[in-house]
């Protein structure tokens, strides 16, 4: 069931898998604040629904920001998140190798920096991704 939508988001709950599927954003310097406000309602919507499984699909994601402001929304999403009872993360990587290189980045960042409360994976496909976030035995206590 769609949660919400807007130009920028769209959030699609299962509540039968616990799923929430999460449309990457494209990110575009005009476009940052209204993606920040977006994330907002993500969390919002998160913590309403308790939701413990984000599926993030990159696969059609454009980047046309530098690296440090690709990296403060990958933070900001991050940090959000950890507000959060979400436990496992998983995110279907992009075909464009320009945005996987700055997505693995981002990934490395958030993981060397800060103590994630959830798991963050990355899968090649949505099938791979659901497999990974439908496995009970992946999940660790929070």
């Amino acid at each position: 069931m769609i949660l919400f939508e807007n130009g920028l988001l769209k959030l699609d709950y299962n509540p039968a898998t616990d799923i929430l599927e999460v449309a990457y954003p494209d990110l575009h310097d005009y476009l940052l604040s209204e993606i920040k406000h977006s994330i907002n309602i993500l969390i919002d919507t998160i913590k309403h629904y308790d939701v413990k499984k984000v599926l993030l699909d990159s696969t059609r994601t454009v980047i046309s920001v530098s690296d440090e402001e690709s990296r403060e929304i990958a933070v900001y999403l991050a940090t959000g998140l950890m507000g959060t009872r979400v436990q496992k993360v998983a995110r279907v990587q992009s075909s464009s190798t320009t945005v996987e290189i700055t997505a693995q980045g981002n990934m490395r960042h958030i993981k060397e920096s800060q103590l994630l409360s959830y798991d963050l994976q990355n899968f090649n496909s949505k099938a791979e991704a659901e497999t990974w976030l439908k496995d009970k035995s992946t999940v660790e206590a929070v």
